[in-house]
C-alpha cells in the first residue's frame, strides 16, 4: 500500500507545479477565493467525493469576520470569472464571499479524519525584477497588490494532490476523510468560522502543515509537529471626533488623530506579562482630510499576541483600556472592530510521535526533524480547529515541510522549491492511510 501512495504522489508532480503556478498567478485576499474555491470545488467534484460543501456550508456567517463590502466582492467576481474560472462552479454565495470548499469522502465505519489546507494570499506587491522566478517564468500575480507570499498556493495544491491519490486508495480506507480548503487565514478570519458550523466536532484526527524554511543543514525534510503559537486578536481601532478650522474655531473640535497617536504611544507601553511573551504593533494609521481641519476620523489597525490564550486576553484588556481613554482625553468616541484572531496551540506529542516514526519507516528518503526547536512564534488561526479536536479528546498537530526558499515569507520576492509539492502529498496520504487501514 505505501509504495502505491509514493507511485501515485509522484505522477502528480508535474500536475502539482502547473497547479501551483497557476494558483500563484491569479492570488485572492480573505473572502475573495472565489476562483481558487470553485477549482477546487470542481475538482473534487469531478474526482467523485462523496461530499462537496460550498458556500454557507463551509463558513457560519455569523462567525466570518472582516468581510469586504458587497462592492468589492461583486468587483472581484468579475475578475475571477476574466481569469477563467470554471462559472458552473462559482455559486452566487462564493461571490458573496462564503468562499472555502470541504471535500469529504465516506469510507465506511472507522475514525474521521481531517486535513486542512490554507489557500488565500496577502496584499502585497510582487517583485517585479528577472531575478524573481516567477516573474521571469511568466507566472507572477496578474492582480496588483495581491501574492502569494507565505506559500498557501502550495498548499492548496498540496490539498488537491492528497485529494486524488486518496480518491484511487478508497478501497483500503475505513472511516471518513475530511478535507478542508480554508478560506481567510491571514488576519485570522477564516478558520473561527469553519469551526463555528460544526465540522471539526466529529474529528479523531486532525492534521495541518505549513510550507517551511530550512532551519540549517540538521534541518529535515518534515518536522511532524509545532507548539506554542501565540495566540492574538486584530483590530481596527476607530476614533470619531468633532470636525472644526483649524485656525478659526479649534476649540469646537476634538481631534481624533490626536486620541489615535495618544493610544499608539500608550499601547507600547503596556507592561510585559510575568507568564510569558507579549506583543503589540500598531501596523497603520490613518486619518484627516487638511492640514487646516481638526479631524473628526482616524483609524488604526493594530493587533495584540500573547503565549498563551490567557496572556493575550490581559493584553487584549489593557488595549481596550487604552484606546478608550485615550479617546476620552481628546473628548472623542472610540470603536473597536475584531478583524480576526486565533488561540495558542500545542501538537499531541504521541501523535506528532507516531507521524514521525511511521515517515522515517514508510518514506526513509525524507529526513524526519525533532520537534525540539519547533516554536511557532508567530500566530495561525489552525489553532482554533486544532483546540476543539483536542477539547473532544481528539488528536491534532500542525507539521512544518521544509523547503527552500528565494526569499523570507511575507516579502515581494518569496518563492519556494515545488519539490515539496509531492513530498507532502505524499506524507499527508500516508497518515490518512495508515490511521484508517
Amino acid at each position: 500500500m505505501y509504495e502505491k501512495i509514493t507511485e501515485y504522489a509522484r505522477m502528480l508532480d508535474e500536475k502539482s507545479r502547473a497547479r501551483r503556478r497557476d494558483f500563484h498567478k491569479h492570488p485572492e485576499m480573505a473572502w475573495y477565493e472565489m476562483r481558487t474555491s470553485a477549482i477546487i470545488a470542481k475538482t473534487l467534484t469531478e474526482l467523485g467525493y462523496d461530499d462537496v460543501l460550498t458556500g454557507k456550508e463551509v463558513c457560519l456567517e455569523s462567525a466570518r469576520m472582516g468581510v469586504p463590502s458587497e462592492e468589492e466582492l461583486q468587483a472581484h467576481a468579475r475578475e475571477a470569472i476574466a481569469w477563467g474560472a470554471p462559472e458552473e462552479y462559482l455559486t452566487d454565495e462564493m461571490k458573496e464571499g462564503y468562499t472555502g470548499v470541504i471535500g469529504i469522502l465516506h469510507c465506511g465505519e472507522g475514525p474521521v479524519v481531517a486535513l486542512r489546507f490554507d489557500i488565500d494570499c496577502l496584499g502585497m506587491r510582487e517583485d517585479a525584477t528577472t531575478e524573481h522566478r516567477p516573474y521571469r517564468e511568466g507566472f507572477a500575480s496578474e492582480h496588483l497588490g495581491w501574492m502569494h507570499a507565505c506559500g498557501h498556493d502550495g498548499h492548496a495544491t498540496i490539498g488537491l494532490g492528497v485529494a486524488e491519490v486518496l480518491m484511487k486508495m478508497r478501497d483500503q480506507i475505513h472511516g471518513t476523510v475530511k478535507l478542508i480548503f480554508q478560506p481567510g487565514e491571514e488576519g485570522g478570519k477564516g478558520a473561527r468560522a469553519i469551526v463555528a458550523h460544526g465540522h471539526l466536532d466529529d474529528v479523531d484526527y486532525f492534521i495541518g502543515t505549513h510550507v517551511a524554511p530550512s532551519g540549517g543543514p540538521d534541518d529535515g525534510d518534515l518536522t511532524p509537529g509545532t507548539w506554542g503559537s501565540l495566540a492574538n486578536w486584530k483590530y481596527d481601532v476607530h476614533f470619531y471626533g468633532k470636525a472644526a478650522h483649524a485656525g478659526g474655531f479649534p476649540e469646537k473640535g476634538c481631534n481624533a488623530i490626536v486620541a489615535a497617536a495618544n493610544a499608539v504611544l500608550n499601547l507600547y507601553a503596556i507592561p510585559r506579562h510575568s507568564d510569558g511573551i507579549t506583543r503589540v504593533n500598531v501596523g497603520v494609521i490613518e486619518g484627516g482630510t487638511g492640514r487646516n481641519v481638526i479631524p473628526d476620523h482616524a483609524v488604526l489597525q493594530m493587533e495584540v499576541r500573547g503565549a498563551t490564550t490567557e496572556i493575550n486576553s490581559y493584553m487584549d484588556e489593557q488595549a481596550k483600556r487604552i484606546c478608550q481613554a485615550a479617546a476620552d482625553i481628546a473628548g472623542c468616541r472610540c470603536e473597536m472592530v475584531l478583524q480576526g484572531g486565533g488561540e495558542s496551540q500545542q501538537s499531541d506529542e504521541d501523535f506528532l510521535a507516531y507521524i514521525g516514526n511511521l515517515v522515517r519507516e514508510q518514506m526513509p528518503d525524507l529526513k524526519v526533524s525533532s520537534c525540539e526547536n519547533a516554536q511557532n512564534w508567530g500566530s495561525e488561526d489552525i489553532s482554533l480547529m486544532m483546540n476543539r479536536v483536542q477539547e473532544h479528546g481528539g488528536k491534532a498537530t500542525y507539521m512544518r515541510s521544509v523547503t527552500d526558499m528565494a526569499s523570507a515569507q511575507h516579502t515581494t520576492a518569496f518563492d519556494f522549491d515545488e519539490k515539496v509539492l509531492v513530498d507532502a502529498i505524499r506524507v499527508f496520504s500516508l497518515i490518512v492511510c495508515d490511521l484508517l487501514k
